[in-house]
């Protein structure tokens, strides 16, 4: 819908890999780029650098030769002062920005006298009004209520009608009867439509070229709480209206692919990261929904007989004492180190090349072995041949094997084994996680047991037992916390750890290897 964008960079920390990500985009789109560098203010402000910075990344990119003639201004936001010279931020306003747009990109160039073409390149949804289709129309004139055309990837034209036509007004979306070539409108009435579509007058359906959304990379279950506790938190409960919840996000947001999963109760949900995911559980969380979810799953792709996998760019700031553990723990999982860069100032910015399965559950360890003081961010680079297994754990799991109330003297004992995730008092069930094993073995303990009577014992001999405090686990970290044969429950009140199945006996069973005649 674009014809042109803002580069918008901080002059002092630079181009950052959602940066490189987004310019990516554009430039393969064609279209005009104008650089800002803001925040000139920041005492570490370093303009120069930061701009031949972004000349490198135009490079690596692939820019040609009229995309690298890009005009560049220097801004302070909160100010609300651009400027083509950088030593006059001293006052002004942003005219200087808006005339760099005005000269730069282009008007839209369709003709409104020309036969209806618009290219559907978003997606919304209404309660009332159901799926709305979002694009700017490329040529011709569209009338509420007027009969047209779909044409879908099938390349067959559907006939179809524009119930109602919204168009922006600023930040307002008001609706219109009519609209012209360079408009862009939210439409509804068209239930079956899809990102890339064409919408065409029937006299002359002629579908634009056609745009293709991202993959998912990422899989997760989601599935009913089937817990002892389920039920005592949260109102929504049911496998039907969980689905309806996906199904409606789905149709909401065009990077969520739900699909029905062959176990019972239970639903695939695809998206771009385990971040992506778990903010739609967060979601549904205050929506009162009670719900479990399954670890993040990488999606693998199969070409001529080879397992491809998504691979990721991954770019790393540190402190320099901190290089080397995170290099180790990279090139563990798989990591290939592309580019390293000191700035002899005690800062190192470091770049792999890593599967991403590598780094579901890494960000906490990396927050960790930096002491807090490390940037990450990194974005999907395409898919290689599959690099091999990776240790995603180095802990086991300790279980509670039956229900109950945690009890101080239970847990006391309990801590020399690992970390508590539970504190006293708290309702625990068979299968229940309550903390993380040092060993990599699964250690199935009662969590419950209380100290025998004796006739010379005092009735508050127990109440000074100390425990160490119990970190709360966030909904990010239990989700990549957990194993391929785990689960989190979520609650709108609470969030646990549980296996996927809760009876000890069953697991046990299932481990032992099979008999062979």
């Amino acid at each position: 819908m674009a014809d042109g964008v803002i580069l918008l960079v901080d002059a002092a920390e630079g181009p950052l890999p959602q940066t490189r990500f987004v310019l990516n985009k554009a430039l393969n789109a064609g279209l005009t780029v104008i650089v800002v560098l803001n925040k000139l203010d920041r005492h570490d402000a370093r303009p120069d650098e930061v701009l031949n910075d972004i000349y490198d990344l135009f490079i690596d990119l692939g820019a040609n030769d009229d995309q690298l003639e890009f005009p560049i201004l220097y801004a302070i936001g909160k100010n609300g002062v651009a400027s083509v010279d950088p030593d006059k931020l001293s006052n002004g306003n942003l005219k200087p920005l808006f005339d760099c747009i005005l000269r730069q990109v282009a008007a839209p160039r369709g003709k409104s006298s020309e036969s209806l073409q618009l290219l559907v390149t978003d997606l919304g949804y209404s309660d009332y009004l159901g799926r709305l289709a979002i694009g700017r129309i490329h040529n011709g004139i569209l009338k509420k209520n007027s009969p047209l055309v779909l044409i879908g990837e099938d390349g067959k034209p559907k006939p179809v009608k524009a119930v109602t036509i919204k168009t922006y007004e600023g930040p307002k979306l008001e609706d219109s009867e009519e609209v012209f070539a360079g408009d862009i409108v939210v439409i509804s009435g068209l239930q079956d439509v899809t990102i890339g579509d064409t919408i065409c007058a029937p006299e002359s359906p002629v579908p634009l070229k056609r745009i293709k959304v991202d993959e998912p990379t990422v899989s997760m279950e989601f599935t009913i709480n089937n817990s002892p506790l389920n039920g005592m938190e949260g109102s929504n409960v049911q496998s039907s209206k969980i689905g309806e919840r996906l199904f409606k996000e789905s149709m909401r947001n065009i990077a969520i692919i739900v699909e029905k999963s062959t176990q019972k109760d239970s639903f695939i949900v695809k998206g771009r990261g385990e971040f992506q995911m778990a903010i739609l559980i967060e979601m549904m969380r205050r929506e009162d929904f009670e719900l479990c979810v399954g670890r993040p799953k990488v999606i693998f792709h199969y070409e001529n007989g080879k397992k491809m996998e998504p691979i990721e760019s991954l770019y790393i700031e540190c402190n320099e004492e901190y290089t080397g553990v995170v290099t180790e723990k990279l090139s563990l999982r798989k990591g290939i180190m592309t580019n390293m860069f000191n700035d002899k100032k005690g800062r190192v910015w470091i770049e792999f090349s890593i599967p991403s399965r590598a780094l579901i559950g890494y960000r906490d360890e990396f927050l960790t072995d930096t002491r807090g003081t490390g940037i990450m961010g990194s974005f999907i680079s395409g898919y290689e041949e599959f690099r091999g297994e990776i240790m995603s754990r180095y802990n086991g799991s300790i279980v509670s094997d039956r229900a109950g109330n945690a009890v101080p003297y239970a847990l006391k004992s309990l801590e020399a084994r690992g970390e508590l995730f539970v504190r006293p008092g708290e309702p625990v069930y068979e299968g229940m996680i309550v903390g993380k094993n040092s060993k990599l073995q699964e250690l199935n303990v009662n969590p419950t047991k209380t100290k025998k009577l004796s006739n010379v014992r005092s009735s508050g001999k127990d109440d000074s037992v100390l425990l160490k405090p119990v970190i709360p686990m966030p909904l990010e970290k239990a989700i990549n916390y957990i194993g391929d044969d785990e689960m989190v429950e979520v609650t709108p009140k609470s969030i646990r750890l549980r296996k996927s199945i809760l009876s000890r006996l069953t697991r046990q069973t299932l481990k032992r290897p099979k008999k062979t005649d």
